[in-house]
């Protein structure tokens, strides 16, 4: 039986599955901003990433010398969660290690991820506990949340852009196969807007670091609706959308990015990897915000 979660107010209805912790649904006056995880083009809403974001060298990494194979973006995403809190504004859902887990992830953790909405705006809260004593956590945790794109049915894919608070340059990390290849390419000099075309995507998703700027701003030239994602304090961010006629857009804002091209390597030597002592915690935040 699916189990759908709501949280509602006067404009505004957010829908969660317990599957992945996944927000299913984001309304706005009955008009769903979410994409509907159409199977046959790409069958998911927003997932959350962890315990790595990204693709691994051969889907592997190496702990101590040891091998562990995990896939794209990690297990999170198609595991049950727990719902652990619950309130007319808010809900929190809770992952924890088990046998399933140490079979690809040899470390103890405790994930929540606890959605508040307020007004138009969604919070979303990531939490994530060691509770082993005796070993360090190793992880990456990530957003992947598929926007409408067009959202209205008169309009097209190529009628939006992204908006940013400033003009902003932006060279993308390069991909091949999901890896990043050490090589980068100019996207955007010194200009506030990114117009949308399918072929921005061709060559996979485009991925920015030490980018100076903590929200972006989804835009139509032939409405006035958007989606305003805010993400300070990440140091990654990617965006993308599956090709012609995927009628979505991802703004995907991580706390970790795909490992490089090249032979398995060990995770804690992981470019984006956080560390967490025995006993601590780890939290961030992003919103989204619907007009």
């Amino acid at each position: 039986m699916l189990i759908m979660l709501t949280l509602t107010n006067a404009r505004c209805r957010a829908t969660f599955s317990p599957h992945g912790a996944e927000l299913t649904s984001f309304t706005l006056d009955a008009l769903d901003y979410l994409w509907p995880a159409e199977p046959a083009v790409w069958g998911r809403h927003a997932p959350v990433l962890f315990p790595i974001v990204g693709r691994l060298p051969d889907d592997t990494f190496l702990h101590r010398g040891r091998s562990f194979h995990l896939p794209q973006h990690g297990f999170a995403r198609d595991r049950e969660f727990a719902l652990i809190g619950q309130s007319a504004e808010a809900l929190t859902f809770e992952l924890r290690d088990d046998a399933q887990s140490h079979e690809v992830f040899p470390f103890a953790f405790a994930l929540r991820i606890r959605y508040e909405l307020r007004g138009t705006t969604l919070t979303v809260g990531w939490e994530v506990h060691n509770p082993d004593l005796g070993q360090e956590l190793l992880f990456s945790i990530g957003a992947h949340p598929a926007f409408r794109c067009p959202l209205l049915p008169e309009e097209q894919f190529e009628d939006y852009y992204f908006a940013f608070d400033h003009p902003v340059t932006l060279p993308r990390q390069l991909l091949r196969g999901g890896l990043r290849t050490g090589e980068t390419a100019p996207v955007l000099t010194q200009q506030a807007e990114l117009p949308l075309r399918y072929e921005l995507f061709a060559d996979d998703a485009l991925v920015f670091s030490n980018y100076d700027f903590t929200a972006l701003t989804l835009r139509s030239r032939r409405s006035a609706r958007f989606v305003r994602v805010r993400f300070d304090g990440f140091p990654y961010l990617g965006l993308w959308t599956k090709g012609p006629g995927a009628n979505f857009v991802c703004i995907e804002p991580w706390q970790g990015v795909a490992s490089p091209a090249g032979p398995p390597q060990e995770l804690a030597d992981k470019e984006g990897i956080l560390t967490l002592a025995p006993g601590q915690r780890f939290t961030a935040a992003y919103h989204v915000e619907l007009g």
